[in-house]
């Protein structure tokens, strides 16, 4: 038997078939039915991921880890594991090995290209994942422009473009910052998710320094300000923040984005001296929501360079993730979420880190003179941040000049040049890997202009890379092989076999567009199935700090046990089981005949 997932066009809500699929951060499960004992089972799972960026390093870290009790009995066969690695990082720089969980021998370098191969036999399936470091030398602010002609398969025939630039180690200075921390407070964030913000904008606090300015507004119906205008950062004041905050975030009444949103604006007007940002949190949709980011876009278009950067956070599965990545989007900051109780506020921190350590400011990129068309899949490019390297993608006709060059201002206000050579890439598959975040933010654009043709740009986007959208949908297929086999062999050329592959339509995988009527309802912010299903209490207790212990008791330790036992061993342990049992009898039948004359 074969099962294959496939992305499709959105299949009839009605289908019999149906299973349920779990797609979180962490995990992505899907059920396999019917595997008889003896049988061999080969899985083949291909995903995209982001690469994390910690001080010029970047790493990629893989799920390698097994069970302990999912290892086959050591004496039938051993196990062979086998990692091969190939790097291309896209920098014409040296690429710098920092770190590898595990062992691995260079087979090839070739500019920057570099591949790797880890094998080995081993008695046991890995217990730790794959992780790998590496870090581009960059003494300062460099970058450039990978171009890719389309194919004939592309969803659009325009050729598809990325500019990448890297901060560097140079210790550019920091722009000073204007924050005002933006709160929703409503009923659903009563209990961890309220309790996980305000622990991580208190750390936020912290980490503003001298000469940054900062205020505080929560909303629910209402709206509540730390104070009146913005606080200058001094020990003082964040003491006096940190008692307002345990006084005043308190989870009650409903949800109203638009006056918040409109105050941090009046409140920012005043800072002239400093970036100003806006750090809006909520976990909730409202009905005003196009209204906001039109407001937004009419704030940058009369502030121009001085709007202030709006970057966007959401809790949970009731908010709308694509509103939230729209304005973000406009107001030139970041967005991100959290999708788990436990990881609000590490996923905050991070947030706030790379939107407020901007080094770079206002960048305009000098292309459209060379281009007849020059699209950038974001509505506006992004300030270079110390945390991230800036990564944009998009479409272009035309023929790009051998050198690009990009500007932008400093913290001293000082303009900046930054030159980008074009390289000519066939080895990468750039729409592959800009995928998932192309098809995140045209849907988002189709959600604010209700575009039909967007959507279905989305739609021949996610097929063609196999990324889920939500104008598709997951669905497995399941082949019999050995019929298929059979009937590949009887059937006469030019028919088509009646045997087509069983269609299972995948559940519980879309983000959605938001639940306004929860947000009204004020439901607890929800963030997925906080119990699992019955078929995944074995992932769970895999994942636990006491899998060890577990694994200790479980049936497949006892079956080791018992295979490395040897004749005696065995024939004494079956006879003081059986002289156990003779005795539990004895005490069941005394109990029975004798129960009764005590007296």
């Amino acid at each position: 038997m074969s099962y294959n997932t496939q992305v499709t066009e959105v299949e009839d809500q009605t289908m019999e078939n149906t299973m349920k699929g779990i797609l979180k951060p962490h995990m992505f499960c899907l059920t396999i039915p019917q595997v008889e004992g003896g049988a061999d089972i080969v899985a083949t799972v291909r995903w995209s991921q982001k690469l994390h960026y910690d001080n010029g390093r970047f790493t990629v870290d893989i799920p390698f880890r097994f069970p302990y009790y999912v290892n086959p009995l050591p004496k039938v066969f051993m196990k062979r594991e086998k990692i091969q690695l190939t790097v291309n990082s896209g920098f014409s720089k040296e690429v710098l090995l920092q770190g590898t969980s595990h062992s691995l021998k260079e087979k090839a370098r070739q500019g920057d290209k570099l591949s790797f191969l880890h094998e080995a036999v081993v008695e046991n399936w890995s217990n730790k994942d794959f992780t790998f470091s590496y870090s581009v030398y960059s003494g300062d602010l460099s970058g450039g422009i990978h171009v890719q002609p389309s194919t004939s398969q592309d969803y659009d025939d325009r050729d598809t473009f990325s500019i990448f630039i890297l901060p560097g180690s140079g210790n550019r200075k920091v722009f000073k910052k204007a924050v005002v921390f933006v709160v929703d407070t409503s009923g659903s964030m009563k209990g961890k998710p309220l309790e996980n913000v305000k622990n991580a904008v208190s750390t936020a606090l912290s980490e503003l320094v001298q000469g940054d300015y900062f205020n505080i507004i929560t909303f629910n119906e209402e709206l509540h300000s730390f104070s009146s205008c913005l606080e200058k950062v001094n020990e003082k004041a964040i003491a006096s923040a940190n008692d307002w905050m345990n006084a005043n975030f308190v989870a009650e009444g409903g949800t109203d984005i638009m006056h918040p949103l409109n105050e941090a604006m009046a409140l920012l007007s005043s800072a002239h001296d400093a970036l100003p940002q806006i750090f809006l949190m909520t976990d909730g949709s409202v009905d005003d929501e196009h209204d906001i980011c039109q407001t937004v876009k009419n704030e940058l278009l009369s502030r121009g360079s001085k709007s202030p950067r709006i970057s966007t956070f959401g809790l949970g599965l009731y908010c709308n993730h694509y509103f939230l990545r729209m304005v973000a989007s406009i107001g030139k900051g970041h967005f991100d979420a959290a999708l788990e109780t436990g990881s609000i506020e590490s996923r905050i921190l991070k947030w706030f880190r790379k939107a407020s350590n901007t080094i770079v400011a206002n960048i305009s990129i000098d292309a459209t003179g060379h281009l007849n068309d020059f699209e950038v899949d974001s509505e506006y490019i992004p300030d270079i941040s110390t945390q991230c390297p800036l990564c944009i993608s998009g479409k272009y006709q035309g023929k790009f000049p051998e050198t690009v060059v990009a500007t932008g201002y400093l913290a001293d206000m000082t303009e900046i040049s930054i030159e980008l050579k074009v390289q000519h890439i066939t080895d990468m598959p750039l729409d592959n890997i800009f995928a998932a975040q192309q098809i995140a933010l045209l849907t988002a654009k189709a959600w604010l202009s209700a575009d039909k043709q967007l959507e279905r740009k989305v739609i021949k986007l996610s097929i063609e890379n196999s990324v889920l959208s939500e104008y598709t949908s997951m669905v497995v297929l399941q082949t019999n092989l050995d019929a298929a086999q059979k009937q590949v062999k009887q059937k006469p050329k030019g028919r088509t076999g009646a045997n087509e592959p069983l269609r299972f339509q995948l559940h519980g995988l879309k983000l959605g567009f938001g639940d306004k009527a929860a947000t009204r309802e004020n439901l607890l912010t929800a963030f997925g199935d906080e119990k699992p299903l019955e078929m995944l209490k074995i992932f769970k207790k895999a994942g636990g700090c006491c899998s060890r212990v577990a694994d200790c008791l479980c049936c497949m330790c006892c079956i080791k046990a018992c295979n490395r036992m040897n004749d005696q061993c065995a024939i004494l342990l079956a006879q003081v089981c059986a002289a156990l049992s003779c005795l539990g009898c004895y005490e069941c039948c005394a109990e029975v005949c004798c129960g009764g004359s005590e007296s």
